[in-house]
Formats: structure tokens, C-alpha cells, sequence
């Protein structure tokens, strides 16, 4: 090993070492025990619908629902549990020993980081393969949802490795560069960059990115295509084209999105959304889709990441100097003046566990958003339709219709099944006469 990761170790843990474990444990047994209140809120409702989808949703549907929770939060605890270990070790020396593996690139700094990176990439990855591989062809298998084959399986993970590292890696690099040769404003100039990549992957992603793993046709001629055409010239949007993805050749879970920005935005429905959803119902949910749109709400979370990004890497700049930052995880003292990269990849994986409390803030603003784009689905579509088309996209994706509350409020970027149509038929609905 080399002698710069043999640092002498200290009779007690460091301060701000400390401070991280206890956020690691702290995170970890607050997510256990909200999922624990939240498994056992589904299970004591498992046996009565509730009264606001009777008419609609049978007692069979609703405990399908219930078990398809359960069965994907077991596999949550294990996963949750994996992740603690794993952010353990990689934290409180593991992450050293990567650093001390790299050293034959010592000659080429930034290509030592950049090493870095695609070690850390390539064990989180590695880790997350059986989650992944058990969720789609166990508990969607079980449940009647993965449509998707084994070759697809391992295809999509080439592809999307392969990708991650061609877009991702360079990005890196090109970072670590500005962090030695831009002086004092580096951060400045990272966040630049960081920025306008966001911006380069919402043009790109659905022309050149999303293709990669889905077929995607524009939408036939018909009453469908009418009745969205329809929508769209009353609301005033415009849009690169209505385009239908292959969603049934992995899943059978429904949904529909915007991609892109500018000339470039694309309206997608999933082929099985459109399978299961009457004319009325698609013009509805596009609605609630128009409304995020309407609403400003895209352009409001594209903000918060930039001002977002940028508060991290003006802390970055501020820790890089800071000896105690990387002395509390077993790196030698200086190692921000001699590999600032190091600063930046042990502060992206400290700051998580420190922040975890934020979870339900930005769930909260999530749902507001939600509620916005509903209001306007009912002022420019049909309330009524809309109510229908999330109730059986609620039946037909399992969608468990008693969440526990303090869960949801924690992680539920969306309402609560119960609240949302509530506050759905509470509105007036002024489309009726579009439908």
C-alpha cells in the first residue's frame, strides 16, 4: 500500500468523523422505523377499500396492493441495510484504500481521480445489481408487472453503464482540471459547466438518450391524437411531437411525461397508459402533465439545482484547504493541496447522510407542485375524468391507498391517493364542456 494511506490511526474517532456516523445511524433508523409504521399502516388496512374507491376498486385489488407494498418494503429493509454497511466501509476507510489503489496513476493526476470515481462507480453499481436483478423478475414478476427478459435485463445495464461512464467520466475530468488550473473561482467556473451539461441532457435526452432503451413512435392518426390536439391548442403549447414508448416490452406499469426544453420538448405517453385509459382520461392526465408545465414548475426545479449545485461546490471550496476533512477519514492532512478531486468525491458522499432530514421538505414541495398541476387539469380538462384515470392508474400500477401518513410526508412526492382526489373533488371543474 502506498505510504501516503498508511496514516497513523487515531486513539478515538475524529470530531466531524464521529458526527457523520451518527448521521449514517441516525438516517438508517429513521427510514426503519418510518417504513416499519408504514408496512404496518398497510397491513391493518389490508382487508377494507377505502370508502372513497369502493365503487371502483375491489377488496382483491386493494390487498394485491397491500402485499405488492410489502413485498417491496422487505426488500427496502435488506437494501437500506446493505447501503448502511456499504456507506460504512467506503466511508471510514475504505475510500482511503481505493485512493491508495489508484497510485500507479500518480504521474497523471486527474486521470488518478477520475480512477477514483470509476472505482466508487463501479462497487455502488456492482452492489445494486441482485436489488435489481430480484425486484424485476421476483416481487414485478410475482405481481404480474415485469414484462421485461433477462437479456433485456443485462442489456439495459451495459447500455446504461457504458453511457453513464462516456457522459460522466469526461464531466469529471473536466472538473478536476478547473480545481487545479482555474484558481480561487474554480467553483464558479465548475458550476458553469455542471449547469450547462444539465441543460446539453434535457435537449438531447429524448432525440439521441432515451432511444437507446425504448422505441418511440409518434402517435397515430385517430380521436386520441384529435382529443390531445384538441387540448393543446386551447392551453397553447407546443411541442416537437406525440410520441408512444414501448413501456409494455419491460413493464406494465403506466405513465405519462414531458422530455426536453424548447423546440426540443416531446410529450410521451407509455403504450400501456394508452391501453388502459378512455380519451377523456389520456386529455386529463396530459392536462395535469401541462400543468407542471403551466405552472412553471420544470423551470422552478431546474433552478434549485443550479442554486443548489452551486452552494455545494462553494462548500467544496471552502473544505478543500481544511485538514480535518480528510484526516477524519483516514487521508493524510494535505491531501486537498495535492489532490483537490479528493475534496469534492468524499464531500459528495459525506453530505447525504448529513442532509437526510431535508427528505420531507422537498417531498412537501413536491406535492404542492402536485396539487397546482391537478388544479389546472380540472380548469383545463374534466376534474371528473382525471379522477377516473388516477384511480385506475391507482388499480392498475398497485398503488398502495392507505400510505402511513408520517411515511408519506417523509418520501411521497406525490399525495396520498385518499388526499389527492379529495382535494380533486373539491375543486370546480371548468372543462367539462373541452372533454
Amino acid at each position: 500500500m502506498p505510504a501516503e494511506t498508511l496514516t497513523a490511526a487515531s486513539p478515538s474517532l475524529p470530531l466531524f468523523a464521529l458526527l457523520v456516523a451518527v448521521a449514517l445511524l441516525a438516517h438508517y433508523f429513521i427510514e426503519r422505523w418510518l417504513l416499519n409504521r408504514h408496512l404496518a399502516c398497510v397491513a391493518a388496512h389490508r382487508d377494507e377499500v377505502p370508502p372513497a374507491f369502493a365503487a371502483e376498486i375491489s377488496l382483491s385489488e386493494h390487498q394485491r396492493a397491500a402485499d405488492y407494498t410489502q413485498a417491496k418494503g422487505a426488500l427496502g429493509r435488506v437494501e437500506a441495510g446493505v447501503g448502511l454497511v456499504v456507506s460504512a466501509l467506503i466511508l471510514f476507510g475504505g475510500l482511503s484504500r481505493l485512493w491508495g489503489a489508484t497510485a500507479p496513476l500518480a504521474d497523471s493526476p486527474i486521470l488518478r481521480e477520475v480512477a477514483l470515481v470509476a472505482l466508487l462507480s463501479a462497487i455502488t453499481g456492482l452492489i445494486g445489481i441482485p436489488f435489481g436483478y430480484y425486484s424485476t423478475f421476483f416481487i414485478e414478476e410475482k405481481f404480474g408487472f415485469n414484462k421485461s427478459t433477462r437479456a433485456t435485463f443485462w442489456a439495459d445495464l451495459v447500455k446504461g453503464t457504458l453511457l453513464s461512464a462516456t457522459l460522466l467520466l469526461p464531466l469529471a475530468a473536466l472538473v478536476f482540471w478547473l480545481m487545479r488550473s482555474a484558481g480561487t473561482l474554480w467553483w464558479l467556473y465548475a458550476w458553469a459547466v455542471f449547469v450547462g451539461f444539465q441543460l446539453l441532457m434535457l435537449a438531447i435526452y429524448p432525440t439521441f438518450i432515451a432511444p437507446l432503451f425504448n422505441k418511440f413512435t409518434p402517435l397515430g392518426e385517430g380521436d386520441t391524437k384529435a382529443a390531445i390536439e384538441g387540448l393543446l391548442q386551447r392551453t397553447d403549447f407546443t411541442s416537437n411531437g406525440l410520441f408512444v414508448m414501448d413501456g409494455s416490452r419491460r413493464s406494465a406499469h403506466g405513465n405519462a411525461y414531458f422530455t426536453g426544453f424548447g423546440a426540443a420538448k416531446r410529450i410521451v405517453f407509455f403504450d400501456t397508459l394508452l391501453a388502459r385509459l378512455s380519451n377523456r382520461e389520456i386529455v386529463a392526465v396530459l392536462a395535469h402533465e401541462l400543468g407542471h408545465f403551466k405552472r412553471k414548475h420544470i423551470v422552478k426545479r431546474i433552478v434549485f439545482m443550479a442554486v443548489a449545485s452551486l452552494a455545494f461546490l462553494a462548500a467544496v471550496a471552502w473544505l478543500m484547504p481544511q485538514p480535518w476533512l480528510y484526516t477524519a477519514f483516514t487521508f493524510p492532512a494535505d491531501t486537498g493541496q495535492r489532490s483537490p478531486g479528493v475534496a469534492l468525491i468524499l464531500f459528495s458522499l459525506v453530505l447525504p447522510p448529513l442532509l437526510f432530514w431535508l427528505t420531507p421538505l422537498a417531498a412537501a414541495y413536491s406535492r404542492k407542485h402536485e396539487f397546482e398541476a391537478d388544479a389546472y387539469a380540472a380548469d383545463v380538462a374534466n376534474r371528473a375524468d382525471l379522477v377516473a384515470a388516477l384511480t385506475k392508474l391507482y388499480k392498475d400500477n398497485a398503488s398502495t391507498l392507505t400510505p402511513d401518513p408520517l411515511y408519506s410526508a417523509w418520501h411521497h412526492s406525490h399525495p396520498p391517493a385518499t388526499i389527492r382526489i379529495a382535494h380533486l373533488e373539491s375543486l370546480p371543474s371548468q372543462g367539462a364542456s373541452h372533454a
